[in-house]
Order: structure tokens, then C-alpha cells, then sequence
């Protein structure tokens, strides 16, 4: 016998591209390039994690504490308090802050917290956008919940429309997952927004699950973060509301396997305690690199810079072909070409270049999702890299 929750599931996304490109060639002499994974080709401060991990090699003896170390949840909690302007003492670090394997983890944990046996006598649903993370949905199905997908579309800035979600099916609702900048379209949630989505939280008692994992990387604005929506609501209360981050994208160290889980208290002591059960705990070495990065900056406006130059190399490039527009935040671009699985196809065929079909990060309904007209691809590689690449997209799709 095995849990046939996991046969509900598609194959992951990247399974599923090498399904559709398998015994198909890149053309001869084209040296292949990958644009399909979202994994930052940037260096990471290497100085920087290598000084702290010399510093705690003499911790390598010793099994690390599940919530971390005071030292790693202060300085996440400084870094909360200095990008999100909270006041200090706003988050407990002893107690509203934990140490997470990469967000990945902590999102997929977060449906296994927050999903009941039944909501208002129902199945339990889990809302999250469409297009959408993977995790999400595996998440969901893995509780033992519906998973709701919501479309975010252009007509819906690219997030969903949470006043098109009926009072219903937010009654069942346990858990809403929420991308900000979104991945893949890099729409960023204004603050009126996250007051409402809040609101809904609260109004229907479901837990909010904030993925804030590209809120570093933005051309002009920084996102604005749903802790700070939380500071000026309520009286402060952070009351069913979660945020994650990681530094795999804010500081290219997604070997590091290393974010964190903040927010409501109940809800973290509740984390906290399953975690003991289920998760890896982060090697004390590893604990200390991680407080190092997050207590440094100078890296991570380096980082934003070189995004910022490259998504100035896709305007001139681009301009307005392929329904291209600047994303707010994160460092994908979410190209509108028809067919994403023709377009991804045409592209390994007759460019070499990889990218992922917008179809397998979406649902939808009737076999259609938001998705499927787009392509997502990422600008993870130097300009000297992706400047023929993009004139190559447009040569071989804009037609």
C-alpha cells in the first residue's frame, strides 16, 4: 500500500519538460542554453559565508537545535525590522521566527499546519494563484485538501481577484497561498491589497501564507511586505498571517538550503512543534553563514543592480514583442507566444534554449489554464549570455 494522494499530482514541472523535449536535438554547433530553472547564476558573497562557516567548524559535532539559534532568528528578525520599517520587539525572535531547510520547505509544511479533517463541515480548500508555484498544489493534495486555483491573469494584474472569490468556498477555506512579486509574472501586491486578502484571512479564519521569497529583487519600488500591511492593522496583530523567505534568491546561495518562517504566534508555536517531527534541522555552520548574509546588504543591492541591467537589455530587446512588459519584481520574464508547449519545443529545436511552457505551472479548468499561452523564462544568466539569447527568442517567435 502507498499514499495514492501523490497519484492525484501531475509530474513536476521540470519532469514534464523533459518528457516534452526528450529525443528531440538542439541544433547543431548551438551550445544549449537553460532558461527553464529559476536558479541564480550570480556568485554569492563567498567571502562572507565561508569566513562564518570557518568560524563554526567546531559545530559540525553537534545536532542542531530544531528552532535554530538565538542568533540566526535575531538577525532575521533585524533584517524583518529593517526592510519592513517594524519597531523593534514587533516580532519575538524567541518566539515568531524559525529556521527553514529553503521556503520550499516551510510552504509545503504550512498545508500540513494550517489544513483540518473539515472546514465548516466541508473539505477543507486551499486557494493559491494560477499560474503557481508547484509546491502549492502538492501541498494541498498531500493535506488532504481541495486545491482552488485562482486566476491571475492580465485582466487581474497578474493576482488574483480576491473580491471574485465567493463567501462559500472562503468558509472552507484553510489555507491561501500567496506570491508576492509573483512567480512567474512578477506582479507585486500593493498594500491595499494584502489589507484585504488579510481581512479575508481573519473574517474566514484561514491561514495566510505570504511567499516573499523574490522581494528583493525589483527595479525601482521595493515590494511592499504583508508584515508591515499587519503593523498598521488591527492594533499590529499578525493573527493567521505567515511570511516566508529565503536566501536562495535575495543572496544566490540556493545551495545553502536555508529561509525563514515568521508571523503569527500560535501559528509559529504550532510550526515549531512540527517541525521536531518531520523537518531536517539546518547544521549550526550553516545557521551562521545564513545570520551573516542576512545581516549584510552591500550583496544584495549588487545582486538587484544586475537584474536591473539585465531587464534594461529585455526592454531594448523585446520592446513590446511577445506581450512583453517589465515585471515589477523577481527576475522572470512571462512571454506570451500562443503555445507555450509549441513555443518551448520550437525554441530547444531551433535555438537550443530551454524554457518552461506556462502550462505546467497552471490548472485552470476544462484542460485550459492561464498559463498555457505563455513561456517563462529565466534571467538568471549574464548579459553577455542573454543578449543573443533574447534575439533569438524574438527570431525564432515573433512571427
Amino acid at each position: 500500500m502507498y499514499n495514492t494522494r501523490l497519484d492525484t499530482l501531475l509530474d513536476y514541472p521540470f519532469s514534464r519538460l523533459r518528457t516534452l523535449l526528450e529525443g528531440t536535438a538542439a541544433p547543431a554547433g548551438v551550445p544549449p542554453l537553460a532558461l527553464s530553472v529559476g536558479e541564480p547564476q550570480h556568485q554569492p558573497p563567498v567571502e562572507l559565508i565561508n569566513a562564518a562557516l570557518l568560524a563554526g567548524a567546531d559545530t559540525w559535532n553537534r545536532y542542531p537545535p530544531v528552532p535554530g539559534t538565538d542568533d540566526f532568528r535575531l538577525a532575521c528578525t533585524e533584517w524583518l525590522n529593517r526592510r519592513y520599517q517594524l519597531a523593534e520587539g514587533y516580532i519575538d525572535p524567541a518566539s515568531m521566527v524559525l529556521p527553514l531547510a529553503g521556503s520550499r520547505e516551510g510552504l509545503f509544511m504550512a498545508a500540513l499546519l494550517a489544513v483540518p479533517e473539515n472546514k465548516s463541515g466541508y473539505m477543507p480548500a486551499v486557494l493559491m494563484p494560477d499560474p503557481f508555484y508547484a509546491v502549492y498544489e502538492g501541498a494541498a493534495r498531500f493535506a488532504g485538501a481541495e486545491p482552488v486555483f485562482l486566476p491571475a491573469t492580465e485582466e487581474t494584474g497578474h493576482l488574483p481577484d480576491l473580491d471574485a472569490i465567493p463567501a462559500s468556498l472562503l468558509d472552507r477555506t484553510a489555507l491561501f497561498y500567496l506570491c508576492t512579486p509573483s512567480n512567474p509574472q512578477g506582479a507585486v501586491a500593493s498594500a491595499d491589497y494584502l489589507r484585504k486578502a488579510i481581512t479575508l484571512a481573519r473574517r474566514h479564519d484561514f491561514v495566510l501564507a505570504v511567499d516573499e521569497c523574490y522581494a528583493e529583487i525589483y527595479s525601482h519600488t521595493p515590494p511592499t511586505g504583508a508584515l508591515e500591511v499587519c503593523r498598521d492593522m488591527d492594533g499590529g496583530s499578525l493573527h493567521n498571517v505567515l511570511v516566508f523567505h529565503s536566501l536562495s534568491k535575495r543572496s544566490n546561495a540556493a545551495g545553502l538550503r536555508s529561509g525563514f518562517v515568521a508571523g503569527d504566534k500560535a501559528l509559529m508555536t504550532r510550526f515549531s512543534r512540527m517541525r521536531s517531527y518531520a523537518a531536517a534541522s539546518t547544521p549550526l555552520p550553516l545557521l551562521a553563514a545564513s545570520s551573516a548574509l542576512w545581516r549584510d546588504e552591500a550583496h544584495v543591492v549588487a545582486n538587484r543592480a544586475a537584474y536591473s541591467a539585465k531587464f534594461d537589455l529585455a526592454d531594448r530587446i523585446l520592446g513590446n514583442r511577445l506581450g512583453y512588459r517589465r515585471p515589477a519584481g523577481g527576475f522572470f520574464l512571462w512571454l506570451k507566444v500562443g503555445d507555450g508547449e509549441a513555443a518551448t519545443a520550437r525554441l530547444w529545436r531551433e535555438a537550443g534554449i530551454r524554457v518552461l511552457p506556462g502550462a505546467y505551472l497552471s490548472r485552470g479548468e476544462a484542460g485550459r489554464g492561464p498559463g498555457d499561452p505563455y513561456i517563462r523564462v529565466a534571467m538568471v544568466h549574464e548579459p553577455e549570455i542573454l543578449a543573443p539569447a533574447l534575439e533569438r527568442i524574438v527570431e525564432v517567435l515573433d512571427i
